[in-house]
């Protein structure tokens, strides 16, 4: 099971770090991801990090700005934002799967994620 946390009311430009913990499994043995809904659309894939941490991808929203990382000792991921803007408001969610090959520079899908955490929701106002 995935817990994410650590969303709330923040202003632009100001930094926020969710955080997913992972009960039941190893979190080492899985590739990372997370996801975003914003109102009215569909979740995308803003980033991830694979099974080895030797891959990561950022949607180019986001990229230079969010960064992802895992803490084993904690079975924790965390996702970092940085220099938020109004246009990141959206539901977050963090996935996990244990495939090898998952989290590639062509981009994540919802699909290829087979655990979820439950959402957290992150409004960024002007």
């Amino acid at each position: 099971q995935l817990q994410a946390s650590g969303g709330g009311l923040v202003q632009s430009g100001d930094s926020l770090r969710l955080s997913c913990a992972a009960s039941g499994s190893d979190l080492a043995a899985y590739a990372v991801g997370w996801f975003r809904q914003a109102p009215g659309k569909e979740r995308e894939g803003i980033g991830c990090v694979s099974r080895d941490n030797k891959r990561q991808y950022f949607a180019d929203s986001v990229n230079g700005r969010f960064t992802i990382s895992k803490e084993n000792a904690k079975n924790t991921m965390y996702l970092q934002m940085n220099s938020l803007n109004t246009e990141d408001t959206a539901v977050y969610y963090c996935a996990a799967d244990p495939n090898p090959l998952r989290c590639t520079s062509g981009g994540i899908k919802r699909r290829e994620f087979r655990y979820w955490g439950q959402g957290t929701q992150v409004t960024v106002s002007s």
